[in-house]
């Protein structure tokens, strides 16, 4: 038998607005911006060229192809968007849910990388997702995906000793060393947890080559990508399909033909008794591991260098997540709701993301995703919202 572990992730953050120096103590409305930072005009819009179309497609194969199954991530802050300008998506996930066949994964609420500057609030965020995603689906993740597929050997260590059983992580070369991605793999120094490596090529062909007319391969057609799921179900028994959401006609337009790409493919595949789809938690059953990983180093999915360079490599992150995180103890004492949500809000990984200053093919795509004109604008009104913070801080003290 040869499956397919398909997973998809889901997020919007909270983009802070072009906070000037002048609104310091006076106001503390860092999410309600304009133009390129106006959160609800952004999430509408994906929605209608995404999350909608591509809902209605998985519900439809969920209801046309009974082998179909899917695995997601959903961070709390995309959820508490739908709930505010699109409830209508909510219900339709919670029909997909209802199904058996789609497994909701856990993370961090916030898509924040706290794991690697606070443990107990990353156990924290990890637990109010777990909670929030119980009372909206009715079920609580048992599968962890890091932010960013952020994952190391200590990750791995916390996701046993909470309970998780499944872990993901990108299929780099550097930690494979010539094995296959198709295989289930044993965590170093972990009792229960189980391991699932990301196929890149394979993910990445769809992700960031599909509309890329000077790739050798364009078009990618379904009959060119079965083959090469076949052949890469030759010689291991899975094929790990992790990726955004955003994929299907946000990144990838509806005019490139993704949507009917997608279709197809899932019909296709499904026709054949000797294939099939398997959610994560199914995925990491299917064999006994047949190695152990080590990872040492912080692997994630981006960039060229599948680190943490994106959100810490250079002075301005630096010194805009360290102040961040010094902040919380007197963020917490003072047990105001709102400047405890705020603060977090802002530990989301994407406000990092935009003061990369990488440059060629990955800046790019650092400013392609970014709400500002430079990483120094972001860096800029971060601080200044950061020294808000400290004058709210101060009005609780007197």
């Amino acid at each position: 038998m040869k499956s397919i572990c398909l997973y998809l992730h889901i997020h919007q953050p909270l983009r802070f607005r072009e906070y000037s120096a002048f609104d310091i103590s006076n106001k503390s409305d860092y999410f309600r911006g304009t133009g390129r930072t106006d959160n609800r005009r952004i999430f509408i819009k994906v929605a209608r060229n995404s999350y909608y179309p591509m809902f209605s497609i998985l519900s439809n194969l969920l209801a046309g192809c009974p082998r179909f199954k899917i695995s997601l991530s959903i961070t709390g802050t995309w959820l508490v968007q739908a709930q505010k300008w699109a409830p209508d998506l909510i219900t339709m996930l919670q029909k997909m849910v209802k199904t058996g066949r789609v497994e909701i994964l856990g993370e961090t609420f916030y898509h924040s990388l706290s794991f690697f500057y606070d443990e107990a609030e990353f156990s924290a965020q990890v637990k109010k997702h777990s909670d929030f995603i119980f009372k909206i689906f009715g079920v609580r993740p048992t599968s962890f995906r890091n932010t960013e597929l952020a994952y190391n050997d200590q990750l791995a260590h916390w996701a046993d000793t909470y309970g998780y059983k499944v872990i993901l992580a990108e299929g780099w070369d550097d930690i494979l060393k010539g094995r296959p991605t198709g295989h289930v793999y044993a965590p170093k120094n972990c009792k229960n947890l189980r391991l699932l490596l990301k196929n890149y090529q394979l993910s990445d062909d769809i992700a960031f080559r599909f509309s890329d007319r000077k790739w050798p391969e364009y078009p990618l057609t379904v009959s060119k990508y079965l083959a090469a799921l076949e052949k890469a179900t030759s010689s291991a028994p899975l094929v790990n399909l992790f990726m955004d959401f955003e994929t299907f006609g946000e990144h990838q337009w509806a005019s490139t033909g993704i949507f009917d790409f997608f279709t197809d493919f899932v019909r296709t595949w499904s026709a054949k008794r000797a294939h099939k789809f398997v959610t994560v938690s199914e995925a990491a059953k299917l064999e006994t591991p047949i190695d152990t990983i080590s990872v040492p180093h912080t692997l994630t999915w981006a960039d060229s260098e599948r680190d943490l360079s994106a959100w810490r490599g250079n002075s301005l992150q630096d010194s805009a997540m360290d102040t961040l995180y010094n902040l919380k103890s007197q963020v917490f004492e003072t047990k105001d709701p709102s400047l405890i949500s705020d603060w977090r809000l802002l530990t989301t990984s994407d406000h990092a993301y935009s003061m990369c200053t990488k440059y060629w093919h990955d800046g790019n795509v650092h400013a392609y995703f970014s709400a500002y004109a430079s990483p120094y604008e972001s860096f800029m009104y971060f601080m200044n919202i950061l020294r808000d913070l400290e004058y709210r801080i101060s009005t609780h003290k007197k």
